[in-house]
């Protein structure tokens, strides 16, 4: 008899900090619709300095395809860098919103 638990991928937290020419672009928009995609949860906002900030939620598998897509060419605008760090899920998002 095998534990179905073992084989199920560990819920991630991935927080990242976008840079480049990534506002007014669709970013934000574009972003929610990948992690739509992938089933995850969160938020992404505009910060200020013209940088883009998100938390993202989901298995693991799904969250490193999203961080993939984060710094590919099918992102909009330019991304110059991307800042970021995995952490254990904290489970406090319902779906996937853009905010601010």
């Amino acid at each position: 008899m095998t534990d179905s638990k073992a084989s199920e991928p560990a819920i991630v937290r991935l927080t990242a900090r976008v840079t480049g020419m990534v506002q007014g672009v669709g970013f934000r928009y574009w972003t929610a619709r990948k992690a739509d995609e992938l089933g995850l949860t969160g938020a992404v906002r505009n910060d200020d300095d013209g940088a883009v900030s998100l938390v993202v939620e989901g298995p693991q598998p799904d969250i490193i395809e999203f961080r993939r897509w984060l710094s590919s060419p099918q992102a909009p605008g330019q991304v110059a860098h991307v800042d970021e760090r995995m952490s254990p899920a904290e489970g406090g998002f319902k779906s996937f919103q853009v905010v601010g």
